[in-house]
């Protein structure tokens, strides 16, 4: 074998060796693609207990509860509410009636237990992931927590 056939045996077998691990962090990932489930989607799909997600909504108007570092709300779809409960200090940024993604998991059928708070960043706004969802399911329009489920 000549040099020139050694250096392209080597270029190929790395090329192949390349192009498989990116087919299975593809297949690894598939599974993975979506950013945050609405709470009428934890309703309706079967999410296991204790697997992690993230839970995008409203925090409902009225339902936030804090004691210390211990926070209770409900987020919203406007057609379900789902109980979230969080050990932390929240960003300076949350508060109810707006936009939030909570990452934890469900420990309950009544008790998603976050471990993660993002609020949004400004008043103007809204995360594009969450208005694509909230407008396919047609829920709260104009991102607002007056219905409830």
């Amino acid at each position: 074998m000549t040099r020139k056939q050694k250096r392209l045996a080597i270029i190929g077998s790395l090329s192949a060796i390349v192009l498989t691990a990116v087919v299975f962090i593809a297949i690894a990932m598939r599974g993975t693609a979506s950013f945050f489930v609405v709470p009428s989607e934890i309703k309706s799909q079967s999410i296991a207990l204790n697997q992690a997600v993230r839970l995008g909504g409203i925090v409902k108007s009225e339902s936030w509860v804090k004691d210390g570092t211990s926070h209770n709300f409900l987020v919203t779809d406007c057609q379900v509410d789902i109980p979230v409960h969080y050990s932390g200090i929240v960003p300076d940024l949350f508060r109810e009636g707006q936009e939030v993604i909570v990452e934890g998991s469900l420990v309950n059928n009544d008790l998603f237990e976050a471990t993660n708070v993002l609020a949004k960043h400004d008043e103007n706004y809204v995360p594009k992931d969450m208005v694509d969802k909230f407008e396919e399911k047609g829920l709260c329009p104009g991102h607002t927590d007056q219905a409830s489920g």
